[in-house]
């Protein structure tokens, strides 16, 4: 599977997850770290408008990162979407920033050169370890919901 495909069935995947949740999904004009914006539509599924931007990182079979460079985007959720090789169950991991990087100082990134100097660590490979403190930020209907709306009860 190239790149571009990849970056499609993970796209779609990750929009039948949030349909799923009840909510809508838009994408920007232009990617400036910003894959897409999920939200809720008002008056319809909610009494407000409730929008939260997701940077998507698609993979064959998995991977997991955080960056620096998008750390200035408020509220933004890394989405992991894994397994769209079609070999394993698939699966998907959302992250604010901070979430993200909490997981990467546990992991004892955030002193390597790959995050002092190049300012990101991530992996194609997520040991046990990894996949053990990913696990409370694997993505249900109700999870995604949660993530996007600050908890608020479906109507």
């Amino acid at each position: 599977m190239d790149a571009q495909v990849l970056e499609l069935a993970g796209r779609h995947r990750l929009e039948g997850e949030l349909f799923a949740a009840g909510l809508e999904v838009a994408y920007p004009a232009r990617d400036r770290g910003v894959d897409l914006i999920a939200y809720l539509e008002v008056g319809r599924t909610a009494d407000r408008f409730v929008a939260k931007p997701i940077q998507m990182k698609a993979a064959s079979r998995r991977s997991f990162g955080v960056w620096q460079k998008f750390e200035k985007i408020h509220d933004l959720i890394f989405a992991f979407v894994w397994h769209l090789d079609g070999v394993g169950d698939p699966e998907t991991y959302a992250l604010i920033y901070s979430e993200a990087k909490a997981v990467g100082n546990e992991m004892d990134w955030l002193g390597t050169d790959s995050w002092t100097i190049h300012g990101g660590y991530g992996t194609t490979r997520p040991n046990d370890e990894l996949r053990e403190r990913l696990k409370p930020y694997l993505m249900t209907p109700e999870r995604w919901r949660a993530k996007i709306t600050g908890s608020l009860p479906r109507p």
